[in-house]
């Protein structure tokens, strides 16, 4: 037996001592996912951490995702493989800034991507996903929407709720911004048959030569059921190891060079291991912002219904 079949024997027995299930975003590395009881977006794998029984769960992700989940499941035991594995966007927001436009903007509605810190989240009014957003923003009863952090997420948004004034916020992913228009029609002159899946996290120049739009699962869900079979992805190559599962006759193509995301890649099986087995990782979040962040989340999870 190989050492990384090992590790994955191992994980599997501690698994089974400390009731625990293993989640994972699409964007860690291979062996990750692997090991995973779920794969899924920041949405998918919210919705699994507040219905799960299990008693302990190893979120692999980045820090956000671990906070949202021990939010949401204050009861049970949130470990993440490493806790230095973190989301630089999730702190491109300002809290005085929210103030001001709370006070500028009569009948405001502070929509937060799920992608930021829980200090973010307790001074906003309901969290959104890539996959939900639509969908909520049009549900509020609120005609000025002030959208952090990610400002191309919510230049997106807006183009699909029009009747909405927006507010944007200085924010971004460093992965889905370093994707470059040259780079992709170089690879269409290449590949004339290829389509185009896109990230709503890319730049509007990046979207505007799209084929298809949507969150991570969008992506993969599209690529699985549509009729071609070469696409060129702008999101973080992590969710190729998805898109071949599930797509082996297919041909998936990354444009640029800085299309991964170190953090999410901080994720291993011995940290895993290491988690399962000491319980070392474990994620804590002060009542009181529990309490207020968790309001935001609940509400995304009603209107997404």
């Amino acid at each position: 037996m190989n050492e990384i079949n090992e590790k994955k024997e191992k994980i599997e027995q501690l698994k089974k001592e400390k009731n625990a299930i293993i989640l994972a975003h699409y964007y860690t590395v291979d062996e990750v996912q692997d090991v995973a009881d779920y794969i899924g977006d920041s949405y998918a794998l919210a919705k699994t951490a507040k219905s799960c029984d299990a008693d302990t769960i190893v979120f692999c992700g980045v820090s956000f995702m671990g906070e949202s989940a021990k939010i949401l499941n204050p009861e049970k035991t949130v470990l993440m493989p490493d806790l230095l594995a973190d989301c630089p966007m999730a702190h491109m927001a300002d809290i005085e800034k929210i103030e001001e436009m709370r006070e500028k903007y009569d009948d405001l509605a502070v929509v937060c991507y799920i992608n930021s810190t829980a200090e973010l989240k307790c001074h906003s009014d309901v969290c959104v996903t890539s996959s939900n957003a639509v969908k909520i923003v049009k549900a509020l009863p609120n005609k000025n929407i002030f959208f952090i952090p990610d400002e191309n997420l919510g230049r997106y948004v807006a183009k699909q709720v029009p009747e909405k004034n927006f507010i944007f916020n200085d924010g971004f992913c460093h992965v889905h911004v370093s994707f470059a228009a040259a780079d992709i029609l170089k690879l269409k002159e290449k590949y004339p048959a290829a389509q185009v899946l896109a990230h709503p996290e890319c730049r509007e120049e990046i979207l505007a030569l799209a084929d298809y739009i949507g969150s991570t699962s969008g992506i993969i869900d599209y690529a699985t059921e549509t009729g071609c079979n070469e696409f060129i992805v702008c999101t973080e190559r992590g969710v190729e190891y998805k898109l071949k599962q599930q797509n082996p006759g297919k041909k998936f193509y990354f444009p640029g060079v800085k299309w991964f995301c170190p953090n999410m890649k901080r994720n291993s099986l011995d940290k895993i291991i290491e988690a399962l087995s000491t319980g070392a990782g474990e994620v804590h979040v002060d009542d009181a912002v529990r309490e207020c962040a968790l309001k935001p989340l609940d509400r995304m999870l009603e209107l997404a219904k």
